[in-house]
């Protein structure tokens, strides 16, 4: 069997705790307790605990972009790809990656993590990294979008990311509160329930929110 590298088995232990209990709230002293080596070990390995919390990241992230860059790239040598083969795409490679380098799951909870607490230095790290990557998904989607406004299209996007991280971070309390064949979907099985429900939500026409919302003047509750 091989042998885990100590690099490896500090990754292992931080994204671990990371996930059970919050960036902050986890110390190098726990991590290093966890992995069972020294604070030395961390130090020489990643240099921080800044720098750590980007490895955990990166070794998620990594193996997606590539696959996904390299996708994309195919798409746009051929011509602009329709907004179905799009996010066909975006799910196979996020799958793909899911089942050689880690549970998506765990991915998702640390993404969720990312933007909802106070992590202003892991929030640069991804945009400075991945910017290029969801930069030429976005320019592909607005060429499949084209009558959708660009601030309806902008907020449809995370709406859907929110959505999306949302549930399979909290998959394991959904399966708890629904148990049975319905709470028990693979997580294969999913992605075809999230499928059409990412594509109703682009392809849906731009409204005048204003006009329509039910909140667009304050009332008294």
């Amino acid at each position: 069997m091989e042998q885990t590298t100590t690099s490896e088995r500090i990754l292992d232990a931080a994204e671990a705790l990371f996930v059970e209990h919050g960036f902050t709230e986890t110390s190098l002293r726990v991590i290093t307790r966890k992995a069972d080596v020294n604070l030395a070990a961390v130090n020489y390995h990643f240099g921080s605990k800044t720098a750590l919390i980007q490895a955990v990241f990166a070794r998620h992230f990594d193996p997606f972009a590539e696959l996904f860059g390299a996708a994309l790239e195919r798409l746009k040598a051929d011509s602009p790809p329709s907004l179905d083969v799009l996010i066909d795409t975006l799910i196979h490679c996020a799958l793909n990656t899911s089942s050689s380098h880690g549970d998506l799951r765990v991915f998702m909870k640390l993404l969720g993590m990312a933007y909802t607490r106070h992590q202003p230095n892991l929030r640069e790290y991804l945009q400075d990294h991945y910017r290029p990557l969801f930069a030429d998904f976005i320019d592909l989607v607005t060429q499949a979008t084209p009558r959708l406004r660009r601030e309806d299209r902008f907020w449809r996007l995370h709406f859907l990311l929110g959505s999306i991280v949302f549930t399979l971070s909290s998959l394991d309390t959904l399966r708890g509160m629904h148990p049975g064949e319905t709470g028990h979907m693979p997580v294969r099985a999913l992605a075809g329930q999230v499928r059409p429900m990412v594509l109703a939500t682009l392809q849906a026409p731009s409204t005048d929110s204003a006009a329509i919302s039910p909140f667009s003047q304050e009332t008294s509750l």
